[in-house]
């Protein structure tokens, strides 16, 4: 069955998703309050522009899956109003900015029986595709201790547009640049947070509403503990985002821009020989985001609606790294 989509929110995003839907299924519609630049992507797409989602939904009715691409703080809104019109629904990252807003969206896509998609696309990357394996297995026994560092940099200039930077529409920089990664430690221990104590700061004087540099400790409820510091202040450019994790039979560190290299392991577990080439990151030309892998995200997408076994990333999922954020920021205040 081929599947027809809808892309809403035509900004830097959208363009990646638009080519995975020309490989995979058939691209009907995109929408854009910004009229201009949804006809553009249109253009370039050969199909229809819209500048309002319940246009779209209303005239559009055969669309199968609707992209949500749009800033965070419109995740949620938009999600649910295209559930309720009977769409499945990938949405970008974050889900949401809150758990209330993300248990809404899982409540009306299992209220109207459609799936909720979120695109977490990190854990695709071949490295932690098979250190989760190899966790799963058994291979590393108890987990003691990690330590996940993210160090990239995000300029003045990426916060000039209105929504980036403020607490009600971005939600905060680890909603917004580091999410990724805090999904894939969470999805990697199979662990939830007990507690975490540590600082968050605006270091830079960045003109936001929120940290850009944060410094954290974290207990699970299995025991393990550990520590995250992230900032936004790497001078010029990304530089590395890094997860160390100590266990009863071995230590790993993965590294790189985007946890996407394997720097060292004790004993050789992993076989890299063995291992898929890795993806571009995502390149917004003045910054770059996290590793794309768009690609994996829809070919489980198609899987998973066609009734086909895929490990794709639902709402319930995502709703974790929701929570655990949203409790570091409730946690922890901002100090100056």
């Amino acid at each position: 069955m081929t599947l027809s989509f809808a892309i809403i929110g035509c900004g830097k995003i959208a363009k990646r998703h638009a080519e995975q839907i020309a490989r995979v299924g058939n691209l009907i519609a995109v929408c854009d309050v910004d009229f201009q630049r949804a006809q553009q992507l249109a253009t370039e797409f050969n199909c229809k522009a819209y500048n309002d989602i319940s246009e779209l939904l209303a005239v559009e009715s055969n669309v199968d899956v609707v992209c949500i691409c749009t800033p965070n703080y419109l995740h949620a809104q938009q999600t649910i109003l295209s559930l309720n019109a009977g769409k499945n629904v990938l949405c970008e990252k974050p889900l949401s900015i809150n758990s209330i807003d993300a248990e809404k969206m899982i409540q009306a896509a299992d209220l109207n029986q459609k799936k909720l998609f979120v695109v977490k696309s990190s854990r695709y990357t071949p490295v932690i595709e098979e250190l989760k394996k190899q966790i799963d297995f058994g291979a590393f026994g108890k987990i003691y201790s990690f330590q996940l560092n993210c160090v990239w940099n995000r300029p003045n200039q990426y916060y000039s547009e209105n929504w980036r930077g403020t607490r009600e529409q971005d939600g905060g920089t680890l909603y917004t640049q580091f999410s990724h990664y805090i999904d894939v430690l969470l999805w990697l221990l199979n662990d939830d947070a007990e507690s975490f104590s540590g600082f968050r700061t605006n270091l830079s004087g960045k003109n936001i509403d929120f940290e850009d540099t944060g410094a954290i400790s974290v207990k699970m409820k299995s025991g393990t503990i550990g520590s995250i510091h992230y900032t936004v202040n790497a001078f010029s450019k990304n530089q590395e985002v890094s997860l160390s994790i100590i266990a009863e039979n071995a230590t790993i560190k993965l590294g790189g821009e985007y946890m996407q290299e394997l720097l060292y392991q004790i004993p050789e577990i992993i076989d890299l020989k063995a291992l898929a080439p890795n993806q571009l990151a995502n390149d917004y030309g003045a910054y770059k985001g996290s590793m794309s892998n768009h690609n994996k995200v829809y070919d489980n997408l198609i899987l998973a609606l066609n009734g086909k076994e895929s490990k794709h990333i639902d709402g319930n999922s995502a709703l974790k790294t929701v929570t655990f954020i949203e409790n570091i920021y409730q946690q922890i205040p901002l100090t100056n």
